[in-house]
């Protein structure tokens, strides 16, 4: 079984450097960033055309590095986190919680019991295809495996102290995108009601002794995230890689003339 890198990471203070996979679903390109570094890949599996059966190969990959493999959901069923775990993710991310009665159910499809109502099949990645020892895979479950509640609502914000008291997640996760259309203000990130926003649920993590993330877009931004007090950072993605360089590169060859 694999411990969490992004748990250990996180207990021992520090901070987690993540990388966005959503259009480039190969092992290859997983495993090309756990060389490089990172601590973790966020597979985006709400906004992008994927099923399930994208997880295993790019756990395998992510495995074979050492990094943690982190699947947003599809959140349509109690299914979608069990089986997200089975094939070999280490981490949940579940979009749009909005109120503590919400986060609740999401902690009982993901946490085995007394904590939650999961179910067991004790057969898949998380359990080493069942050569693992049941009961030590019931406690490896309760301590490595890591679940990240979206803040994206003005309701959640306005709930946040009581999601925040909840228990069984480990993590909140700011969408400032879905946040600026929720409160009115899209894609007006300095305005003063996402920032107040922000730092409730910053408050509100830091009271029940959990940790916080965000998507950053610059080194500049993520310095001011953590020192904010945020522990979970993006730091680049294959659509905007993939996007920009195109661009450059069409860009470039702009410049490229029939000779006369």
């Amino acid at each position: 079984m694999t411990n969490s890198r992004v748990l250990a990471k996180l207990r021992a203070g520090d901070f987690v450097k993540v990388a966005g996979i959503s259009r480039v679903m190969h092992p290859w390109l997983a495993e090309t960033v756990g060389r490089i570094g990172y601590d973790c890949i966020w597979l985006d599996l709400e906004h992008r055309p994927w099923g399930d059966e994208v997880i295993d190969p790019i756990s395998l990959a992510c495995r074979a590095t050492g990094i943690d493999l982190m699947a947003r959901i599809h959140k349509s069923d109690y299914g979608d986190p069990m089986r997200a775990l089975e094939f070999g993710a280490n981490g949940l991310m579940v979009p749009h919680i909005r109120s503590a009665q919400e986060a609740r159910e999401w902690v009982n499809h993901a946490r085995f019991p007394p904590l939650g109502k999961r179910g067991i099949d004790a057969a898949g990645a998380d359990a080493d295809y069942a050569l693992a020892d049941p009961r030590e895979y019931l406690e490896h479950a309760a301590k490595e495996v890591f679940l990240a509640f979206q803040i994206e609502d003005k309701e959640a914000v306005e709930s946040i102290d009581e999601i925040a008291d909840v228990e069984g997640y480990d993590l909140f996760f700011i969408g400032m995108g879905d946040l600026s259309l929720s409160y009115g203000v899209p894609f007006d990130f300095g305005n003063p009601i996402l920032q107040e926003a922000m730092e409730r649920v910053a408050a509100a993590a830091k009271r029940t002794n959990r940790w916080w993330g965000t998507p950053t877009g610059t080194p500049e931004h993520a310095q001011k995230i953590l020192d904010l007090g945020g522990r979970m950072i993006t730091a680049g993605g294959d659509h905007m890689a993939l996007l920009n360089g195109f661009r450059n590169s069409f860009q470039d060859y702009s410049k490229v003339r029939i000779s006369t």
